[in-house]
């Protein structure tokens, strides 16, 4: 059996996001809904879609469009069937109804549902058409989130379940975890219960909502959203229904009951049209004053909105649960509240819901983006501590089991729901090194793995230490985290700014180039293996490294000029020397300072490997991988390739022409000067990098290497730091996350 040709039924936002993965895997779909114009709009919405659903803009012709009356015949060709409409069990057993009269044999039929059980929506099919029905649970946005749960039952052909589990994490790129037909399955039941929960307790405690989202967020390995900004992300009224369904389906004695009863302020914003980012706002809405946009929170007791404010916990970035629940204060007893409950619910499904705890921390890390599932945070908080800590609890059958074994390490192996040799596992096998506060080495078979762990994964001092010691050996460079790097640690190099220190700013710079440079030239093959944000200085460790195996999800490029800076870590000079070897820049000599110029200018990204290739961010000879989870064993593979008479790269000689193409690049910036598009620092900004572009003072007969171009880029950046308009652009996107034009 193969799946060639894909129909999904249902164009709403995930009958769409399904179609879009599909297309970015290259695979036939097509898109119906009752009517052409509804499937048409759909597309359309793909195509324009931002966050980009699409990993190339071209893939869109794998999508044709119809409606369920005209074009139904499609089917009769269809080797997956996915429907995706109304959350309506007579509408859906109307169309499945259709659907079997006609299908191919074997073909597979399934439900995205997120709420229907199995054996319900499958209730009125004969026998053998229960052995090709399932429910396929894709979490949403489709093409960002890892986690697929796949619902089958023993009605099952569990060799055709096996068959689809392996399609869709292979060509799809899912995380797929297969699951009983229980209410929620396993990603929603324990993170609605866990968000239900964050909810309610802050409420009962009186905390603000920004206190709550400050708690229920990074310090415990959570998004940064939080719970009440969470809700505004999915739709309250959307929340209201999935609760609903909850009520419905889960028995009195579950103490998801609890959590899940209408809260009036809840029903009076969705009845007010304040229904989260979608309507007018929810617990945050942005509101006009003094022609000025303010971001305000709701008051959960007055029911007023006034200015949010930014909670200060005072702790350490990283996680540390411990550190987190043993607060003598409201945060400390709103955290252990929470994260008790949580446990302790998820806790209770083992083994009647899966009988792999496992799965369930992986579901929360795939579907909800979760560092540690709640299992993870009962061994880092250790089974003696739990238990022992509060004799209110109620201990389950599960935590009494393990507190009578009285171990502390019960985890077991990582990531079992899928095969492959991933980095998870990984880091449970390899000798580690934890003595570099921002990044951690892994020794594992013949290579060196290296793991950055700061927030975001933005680069300091010690994570370019971490780098420069691990290149004895093979390297790959990747990580768990959502970005393999945002960048240089701006908080980092602006402490240093606060002090007009600028030789230490100077001298760190200078680290991170050498760095890269050592990487580059090193004797041992480097690959760097990004997901999520590769920006900035992240960027330039990539473009440094010998290959780059990327995530289909991949954001890439130079970003420094809307913080008021220019990329210094030799991105410039490597970009340069990229485009230095088209045809077009021997034949002319200010092509590629010109072309590197807009890229960098403009501060450019790609959103996929396939967008980053034209801007040459990649190259041919990099990989890109749809599944996350073969990053590690694709990169060691390469290695292996490669290593075996491996030379480092040749060092590159420049011959830029100086002012003559400075003067092309000036007049560029006066334009967009007159045109208004910048202002006066981005006037500064602009000639700071058409200096380095053009290779300072120097003409085209005059050979430049690669320690000239760096010097070049080191003063530049130190320059632009010392001005006040960059600092105060770097200021305003570190509080606000968005570039300030000055």
């Amino acid at each position: 059996m193969n799946i060639k040709n894909v129909v999904v039924i249902g164009s709403g936002t995930m009958g769409s996001g399904i179609a879009a993965q599909l297309c970015n895997a290259n695979v036939p779909v097509t898109l119906l809904d009752l009517k052409t114009e509804f499937s048409e709009k759909a597309k359309k919405r793909i195509f324009e879609s931002r966050p980009p659903l699409l990993i190339d803009k071209n893939r869109i012709k794998n999508i044709k469009v119809g409606n369920i009356d005209e074009n139904f015949d499609v089917v009769k060709k269809a080797d997956w069937v996915v429907e995706a409409v109304v959350e309506r069990i007579d509408i859906k057993h109307s169309l499945y109804e259709k659907i079997l009269k006609i299908r191919k044999k074997d073909s597979i039929i399934s439900s995205n549902t997120s709420t229907i059980p199995l054996k319900v929506l499958s209730e009125k099919m004969s026998d053998e058409d229960k052995k090709d029905f399932c429910i396929t649970h894709f979490f949403n946005p489709v093409r960002y989130m890892g986690l697929l749960e796949i619902v089958s039952e023993i009605t099952n052909d569990s060799k055709k379940i096996d068959f689809l589990k392996n399609f869709c994490e292979d060509k799809l790129g899912k995380g797929v975890i297969i699951c009983k037909d229980t209410p929620g399955f396993l990603g929603n039941r324990v993170g609605v219960y866990a968000m239900q929960v964050a909810m309610t307790e802050a409420i009962k405690m009186q905390l603000g909502i920004e206190e709550a989202d400050a708690v229920f967020g990074r310090p415990m390995g959570i998004p940064k959203t939080g719970v009440f900004g969470l809700y505004d992300l999915i739709g309250i009224d959307l929340m209201a229904d999935v609760l609903k369904s909850f009520i419905k389906e889960l028995p009195k004695s579950d103490v998801f009951h609890e959590v899940a009863e209408e809260i009036p302020l809840v029903k009076n914003l969705i009845d007010t049209g304040y229904t989260g980012r979608k309507g007018k706002g929810g617990f945050y809405r942005i509101n006009k004053k003094d022609g000025k946009k303010v971001l305000e929170a709701i008051n959960l007791i007055s029911k007023d909105y006034s200015p949010s404010k930014k909670i200060d916990l005072n702790i350490d970035e990283k996680v540390n649960l411990k550190e987190l629940v043993l607060r003598n204060d409201k945060y400390g007893k709103y955290a252990w509240s929470v994260i008790s409950k949580i446990i302790l619910y998820a806790s209770s499904l083992v083994p009647n819901v899966t009988k792999d705890y496992n799965n369930i921390d992986e579901a929360m890390r795939l579907g909800f983006n979760w560092t540690k599932g709640p299992f993870e945070m009962l061994e880092e908080l250790g089974v003696k501590f739990f238990v022992e800590k509060d004799s209110d609890l109620k201990i389950n059958k599960f935590i009494e089991e393990l507190y009578a074994k009285k171990t502390e390490t019960f985890y077991g192996k990582r990531q079992i729901y899928t095969n492959l040799e991933t980095l998870g596992k990984v880091k449970q096998l390899a000798k580690i090194s934890k003595d570099n506060k921002s990044a951690f080495t892994y020794e594992y078979k013949d290579c060196k793995i290296v793991e950055f762990n700061t927030k975001a994964n933005t680069l300091d001092y010690d994570s370019m230490n971490a780098l420069k010691r691990a290149s004895d050996k093979n390297l790959i460079i990747i990580n768990e985290g959502m970005q393999f790097s945002a960048g240089v640690n701006l908080n980092y190099v602006m402490n240093f700014a606060k002090e007009k220190n600028w030789k230490a700013i100077e001298k760190f710079i200078n680290h991170f180039q050498m760095t890269c440079k050592h990487l580059k030239y090193s004797d041992n093959v480097v690959v760097s293996a990004p997901s999520g944000l590769a920006l900035g200085g992240g960027f330039e460790v990539l473009v440094q490294s010998d290959y780059v195996v990327a995530h289909t999800n991949i954001v890439t490029g130079l970003v420094e000029t809307l913080v008021g800076l220019i990329p210094a870590g030799g991105g410039t000079t490597n970009m340069l020397w990229r485009w230095m070897q088209t045809q077009e820049a021997k034949k002319d000599p200010d092509f590629a300072p010109q072309k590197v110029f807009d890229i960098i200018g403009y501060g450019k990204t790609a959103t996929s490997p396939l967008e980053a290739v034209p801007f040459k961010f990649l190259l041919e000879k990099d990989k890109s991988i749809m599944n996350r989870n073969k990053l590690l064993s694709v990169s060691q593979d390469l290695i292996n390739k490669k290593k075996d008479g491996y030379k480092p790269p040749k060092k590159p000689t420049f011959k830029l022409s100086g002012s003559q193409v400075r003067g092309k690049m000036y007049q560029t910036l006066e334009k967009l000067f007159k045109e208004k598009k910048i202002l006066e620092h981005g006037m500064e900004v602009g000639k700071k990098l058409a200096f380095v572009l053009s290779g300072g003072n120097t003409t085209v007969n005059k050979e430049l290497s690669e320690d000239d171009m760096y010097a070049l880029e080191l003063d530049a950046f130190v320059k632009l730091i010392e001005m006040k308009n960059t600092q105060a652009r770097i200021k305003h996107t570190l509080s606000t996350g968005k570039p300030l034009v000055n």
